[in-house]
């Protein structure tokens, strides 16, 4: 497309480098926050102070749609298909459970509180997947706008602040095991900063357990994204599995079957989280404030109700399996 030339694209490109690169480096001072939740934060005020030009609106889509595309593929050779069977199928039940809940209540809540599908489907699958991650790799699939897009990502983002305060006192509250901690976190947890923040503060052991729980948890974006596209092409027949999904799931493959190696994962994983913060830079600088005000509270309400839902569903959960 014409509009996808260099001479084009790179005005928006500017804009979007800009944001990202402080984000990139504020990360590294507050990794809590992770560069991607950053970057939208600071095009958001970004734009508040100076809206791009109207030459830069190319660049900033093309970061925001092609770029964010490229690194979920990118994702998907860090993301192994059998490594939720290296796991355990102890782990199983409380993330296949919980994230029944969160896909659930995000339908059943967000019709309630008369949201509408598209913001309910990306708050639903970033409370039950991994937050921006899986915002990020659905909402191509569902034409969410970047309005919806920045308000699910920062409802998820909310929730994973108040999860890094008061999980570790309630999980000793609880009495719970180092492993049963870490499941907990590593389940209702959403970004991976997060879930590392929230469990290593309760012990070293619960932070390992999250991690594999949280990276196994991921994986789970392959098949949640395929039910999508193919849900949204029932009727149309015209319409096909976007091709970034494909690549997806294909890189995904290749790191199954071994030929992504530890070192080429390590430098994916980076490039994609690069690449995310560029196009959620764009994303904050494409977002309408006077739309997200005009949506009102209901998601944020949503994003909360989903969250204590998966939260206990997780503990009860792991009640019944004997894993507290």
């Amino acid at each position: 497309m014409t509009k996808w030339r260099p001479r084009a694209v790179l005005p928006g490109l500017g804009w979007t480098a800009a944001v990202a690169l402080p984000a990139w480096g504020l990360s590294r001072v507050v990794p809590l926050l992770g560069a991607p939740v950053l970057a939208i934060l600071l095009g958001v005020v970004a734009s508040l102070v100076r809206r791009p030009p109207a030459r830069a609106a190319p660049g900033v889509a093309f970061s925001a749609t092609v770029l964010l595309q490229l690194a979920i593929v990118l994702l998907g050779s860090t993301l192994g298909l059998g490594h939720i069977l290296r796991v355990g199928a102890r782990s199983l039940p409380v993330m296949l459970g919980t994230l029944a809940v969160a896909l659930l209540g995000g339908a059943v809540i967000g019709r309630a509180l008369r949201v509408s599908p598209r913001l309910r489907t990306l708050v639903g699958v970033g409370t039950g997947i991994c937050g921006a991650s899986a915002i990020a790799a659905v909402s191509g699939i569902i034409e969410a706008t970047q309005t919806e897009i920045a308000y699910a990502i920062s409802t998820i983002f909310v929730f994973n602040v108040v999860a890094v305060i008061v999980f570790p006192p309630l999980g000793r509250l609880f009495g719970m095991s180092q492993h049963g901690f870490g499941l907990w976190a590593g389940t209702a947890v959403n970004d991976t900063s997060s879930v590392v923040a929230t469990a290593y503060a309760f012990g070293h052991a619960a932070g390992a357990q999250a991690v594999v729980v949280k990276l196994t948890r991921t994986t789970l974006i392959i098949p949640i994204a395929l039910a999508l596209s193919v849900s949204r092409a029932r009727g149309r027949p015209t319409r096909l599995v976007p091709p970034f999904l494909v690549l997806f799931v294909l890189a995904s493959v290749l790191d199954t079957v071994g030929v992504v190696g530890a070192d080429a994962r390590r430098v994916l994983a980076d490039v994609a989280v690069g690449l995310i913060t560029i196009a959620l830079a764009a994303v904050g600088l494409g977002t309408d404030l006077a739309g997200m005000r005009r949506t009102g509270p209901r998601p944020l309400l949503l994003g909360a109700l989903l969250w204590l839902a998966v939260a206990s569903a997780s503990i009860g959960l792991q009640a019944l399996t004997g894993q507290l």
